[in-house]
């Protein structure tokens, strides 16, 4: 199979249409990016990786970070992160405040941002959050293998100035006793981690170890044992595009996640981490043209966990 004609056979395909969707433009500088550019990697877990369109262009990789805090939450505080967080299908807006009143603060899955918020308090526990951003950014070099990983500032900064909604998803779990740290820190943390900054490329090497069993096969470093990354995949299967996680699965067949900085990272088991990034969102807040190529990609490749 011709990995490399596929993703520029789809850059092609999806030229006449770049700039459809609708920028996230409640976060002021991410209202400012040129909707016009997509991007696509493939690194395969023999360690090659092929690229076409804006492949090597830093985003934000805003809620696909979700993945990454909770293979860190989950490497401190191991199976009790479910004590905390659900791993069901939310149903809704992945900002939403309905379900945290019923289910007495308890999130219904860490890929909403009230779960992923509490997964933020679980890896500052014994940190303060400078320290915590700090463990964040040195395994996310570790894992895409890439020294040069930096977080965006400003988009942090941005996020934090516009962020209420994040606010008081936080204070209503804090009332509820399910946040044990302090708003503000929390918080800090988790505007941070939505901020950093990678191109398709590095994303693409930073969900190798998903594709691998747990392990990292450009540097042979275990990241998680093979039980673990088969329940995180299988939690971006079933809760990675918000409330558009069925629609997912059903045209795509990959676990993935998603961010409104126009990235998703997805996954096929055994085979290759697959990035692209394309700023314009569809009406659930995932990018429109990155949900289309991924669509295109499991078609063209065959493989959709659930067969050709």
């Amino acid at each position: 199979m011709d990995l490399q004609a596929i993703v520029d056979d789809i850059v092609r395909e999806l030229e006449p249409r770049l700039g459809e969707g609708k920028v996230a433009d409640y976060i002021p500088e991410l209202a400012r990016i040129d909707p016009k550019q997509f991007g696509i990697a493939i690194t395969t877990v023999e360690g090659q990786t092929y690229k076409a369109g804006d492949a090597e262009t830093s985003f934000s990789i805003q809620s696909i970070s979700k993945v990454f805090m909770l293979t860190l939450a989950l490497g401190k505080a191991g199976e009790g992160v479910w004590n905390r967080v659900g791993r069901e299908p939310s149903g809704s807006a992945f900002n939403s405040i309905v379900q945290l009143e019923h289910e007495h603060g308890i999130p219904r899955n860490p890929f909403i941002n009230a779960g992923a918020i509490v997964v933020a308090d679980m890896v500052l526990a014994g940190h303060a959050p400078r320290e915590a951003i700090g463990e964040y950014l040195r395994f996310m070099r570790y894992v895409a293998d890439d020294e040069t990983l930096s977080i965006d500032e400003k988009v942090a900064q941005s996020e934090q100035k516009t962020g209420y909604r994040n606010f008081a998803l936080a204070n209503f779990m804090r009332g509820f006793g399910n946040l044990h740290h302090p708003v503000e820190h929390v918080l800090g943390v988790y505007f941070h981690q939505c901020a950093l900054a990678l191109s398709c490329v590095q994303l693409s090497h930073a969900g190798l170890y998903l594709a691998h069993r747990g392990t990292n096969p450009l540097t042979g470093f275990s990241v998680v044992s093979p039980k673990r990354a088969r329940r995180i995949n299988a939690l971006m299967m079933m809760c990675g595009h918000y409330d558009g996680s069925g629609d997912f699965a059903f045209h795509v067949g990959l676990p993935g996640k998603s961010g409104v900085g126009g990235g998703i990272l997805a996954v096929a088991p055994g085979k290759a981490s697959i990035a692209v990034w394309s700023p314009g969102l569809n009406k659930v807040g995932n990018s429109a043209l990155g949900s289309v190529a991924l669509e295109m990609l499991a078609t063209k490749t065959g493989w959709s966990v659930f067969g050709t």
